[in-house]
């Protein structure tokens, strides 16, 4: 199957646009908890307010976080998804609106701002949120800056909104890619925001993606699902799932294609594209991690079934312990295989091999569950590489998966340590 990745973004498939300002949520947020007062009137600064919007109904879907503890946002969300259907996207950054007492009455009252602002129905809106926990989501911010997006968004409004998302990441995350079904070319964009709080166990982030691919509620579901399995679903940075993890997809059917209601070849292209679409964003909510100077990719092969291989794959992305010689560009594979005996994979740790490779090579360092002599000063040049790869053979089967981490540095602890403040 061939995928076109180009220099797009969530508004790329037709019949979408979208936009990000402004609007004082992060201040408004970091002023309750240190009793300051904020001029809404006058504020500047990062973006914290997007909204995305498609010119006709869309069939949508979403998946989210496992956490017990969850954001209203995602309570609100999943009820106007239950007819498959959306129209639009409000999300702020700076506050999660988690653990409030009115946390459900301000994300109806966000999706009725939005829905005013576009001229369509509150229940046709998908609403999220992101930032500090337990602190009330102040919503005469959120008023103003619906206000400064009405009739803002914009075929190239998807950059605004993905930098309105962001919240200690250190760069945007956006995706754009093309595919063809029945003789149609499709495209699918996408934005992700992510650096800490982020665990494997759907979701591990906010993403949005948009498509306009014609499929029914009920198989874009399931492709979502399928897709989410192989890329989000493979990130750990530090361990700890997210309150908020809301991964959100709308279709607006405008390809033209033969609509997807069934599993058929199409379906199959149409999940592999989204896979590749989600792979992508994934492999960037990685690689910016809080404090993290290296993405790190866990290759797995040869595994006697795909669970096993999943369970190696994560264990050793997790193990905070290769996260931090990794950062040190120490090729302690000991690390590697501590992780993989404790996985819980079905493993025979004698034939296991072990290599690491980056854009300076690659250096194999354990074969046969044995370390094997190798260059510390060669392994040390290709493991201060910016994308590092674990590549682990296992020889006793067929199965493989890949996940995706990134390195553990001092500065994680530093953004973590006053993050409320």
């Amino acid at each position: 199957m061939t995928y076109e990745f180009f220099n797009g973004t969530v508004t790329s498939p037709l019949g979408f646009t979208a936009g990000g300002v402004c609007s004082g949520i992060k201040a408004a947020t970091s002023a309750s908890i240190t009793g300051e007062s904020v001029d809404l009137d006058n504020i500047t600064g990062k973006r914290d307010l997007a909204m995305i919007c498609c010119e006709v109904p869309c069939t949508a879907a979403a998946v989210y976080t496992k956490n017990l503890v969850k954001s209203s946002t995602i309570a609100v969300t999943s009820d106007h998804l239950s007819n498959g259907t959306a129209q639009a996207v409000i999300v702020n950054s700076g506050n999660a609106n988690t653990c409030n007492a009115d946390g459900v009455e301000v994300a109806e009252a966000m999706c009725a701002l939005a829905a005013d602002s576009l001229g369509i129905k509150p229940e046709d809106v998908i609403v999220a949120s992101t930032g500090v926990i337990g602190v009330p989501l102040p919503l005469e911010p959120v008023r103003k800056g619906v206000e400064r997006l009405r009739g803002t968004l914009t075929k190239d409004g998807g950059t605004n909104a993905a930098e309105a998302i962001m919240t200690t990441d250190t760069v945007k995350k956006e995706t754009a890619m093309r595919m063809t079904l029945g003789g149609r070319t499709v495209t699918v964009g996408g934005i992700a925001k992510g650096s800490g709080m982020i665990h494997i166990n759907m979701g591990t982030m906010l993403s949005f993606v948009t498509t306009d691919a014609a499929v029914s509620a009920e198989m874009l579901e399931s492709a979502l699902r399928e897709a989410v399995e192989d890329s989000y679903n493979m990130v750990s940075v530090d361990g700890d799932t997210s309150t908020n993890d809301t991964l959100a997809i709308m279709a607006s059917g405008l390809a033209g294609n033969e609509p997807i209601t069934e599993k058929n070849d199409d379906y199959r292209v149409f999940v592999a594209g989204l896979t590749a679409a989600f792979k992508s964003l994934a492999k960037q909510l990685a690689a910016d991690g809080e404090g993290a100077t290296k993405l790190l990719i866990c290759s797995v092969r040869g595994a006697k079934t795909k669970p096993d291989a999943v369970k190696v794959a994560k264990g050793v992305i997790c193990s905070s312990l290769f996260k931090a010689a990794m950062f040190g560009a120490d090729a302690n594979w000991g690390r590697v295989l501590c992780a993989i005996g404790y996985s819980g994979a079905d493993v025979d740790v004698t034939k296991v091999g072990v290599s690491f490779s980056s854009s300076k090579g690659e250096i194999e360092v354990c074969r046969n569950g044995a370390g094997v002599d190798f260059s510390e000063e060669d392994a040390k040049q290709i493991l201060l590489e910016k994308e590092i790869t674990v590549n682990i053979t296992l020889g006793d089967g067929e199965a493989e998966a890949e996940a995706y981490g990134c390195d553990l540095t001092y500065d994680y602890v530093k953004i973590n340590g006053d993050y409320r403040t």
